[in-house]
């Protein structure tokens, strides 16, 4: 028997809907399977988390519930199998955290986003050791660490990209102002003193020209070699946060096992009225 989870989307989701997925394994002590078949499709994303130390393995068509398979045949069955179907197949009901989840027993497919920590904080430590990285540092990367660990960094992420440049994208999500960059840095500060800023971003030419230099400002210029994952851990090295509205940045705030971090999230995670973030931020992160 086995817990199988839907991975789509980018590295921020596909960590989430593994994270849910290893909590339910472990909890049933079941195999945890990763159902791939949308990455396969899904052209603007790859699978990413190859690049952590992760204990799952890819499900098999077989290991499918019958909802999942694609066959004309099938789509006209499907109400039939769904009750016949050994594997539950289970759908997140909406953005909120729902403990039922946590509930489930035998062989279940979860599909969703499940982006709440409490679908696996009683497993916190396991799923920061699952998300260790599975290579080391290159050698650009490594020079960055050295600079986080000399000084009190704060990670800023600025996240633009296709959140500008996809209508759908921009129109949920939207993008974090300047003048939200400065009273975000300037409560960091003046908090921690001594600030060093860490700037990360998928931009970083608005980033430079848009970001206050008040204190020590260092922009890490992305890296074009599909090794996302060492700047999240980067970000998770500092000592405190500032995220933007971004799973990435959450994940790279969140890896950060230090109790005492100061991280400033976004008090607006989503443009769209629509949809309705209640979960997702950890309730000892403020807000601004």
């Amino acid at each position: 028997m086995a817990v199988i989870a839907h991975i789509v989307g980018g590295l921020g989701n596909q960590m989430f809907q593994y994270a849910v997925g290893r909590s339910l394994s472990i909890a049933t002590n079941q195999e945890l399977k990763l159902d791939l078949t949308s990455m396969e499709k899904y052209t603007r994303r790859r699978f990413a988390l190859g690049q952590f130390d992760i204990k799952a393995t890819a499900a098999a068509s077989r290991d499918l519930p019958a909802t999942r398979k694609r066959s004309s045949v099938v789509r006209r069955m499907q109400q039939i199998w769904r009750s016949r179907s050994p594997v539950r197949h289970v759908v997140e009901k909406g953005q909120a955290f729902d403990p039922e989840v946590l509930g489930l027993t035998g062989p279940v497919y979860l599909e969703g986003y499940w982006q709440s920590e409490k679908y696996f904080s009683a497993i916190s430590n396991t799923i920061r050791r699952d998300f260790n990285l599975a290579s080391p540092f290159t050698p650009p990367r490594a020079a960055v660490l050295n600079r986080i660990k000399s000084t009190n960094s704060v990670s800023v992420h600025v996240r633009r990209g296709d959140y500008l440049t996809n209508p759908h994208a921009n129109a949920v999500h939207g993008t974090l102002e300047p003048s939200w960059y400065q009273s975000a840095m300037s409560r960091v500060a003046d908090r921690v003193g001594d600030a060093t800023f860490f700037v990360f971003s998928d931009d970083p030419v608005w980033a430079r020209a848009n970001l206050p230099e008040t204190w020590p400002v260092i922009f890490i210029e992305p890296q074009d070699d599909d090794l996302d994952a060492q700047d999240m851990h980067l970000m998770a090295a500092c000592r405190n946060h500032i995220i933007a509205n971004s799973t990435f940045s959450w994940w790279g705030a969140w890896l950060n096992p230090e109790p005492a971090k100061h991280v400033i999230a976004p008090l607006n995670w989503f443009k769209s009225a629509a949809h309705i973030e209640k979960d997702l931020v950890p309730a000892d992160w403020e807000r601004l």
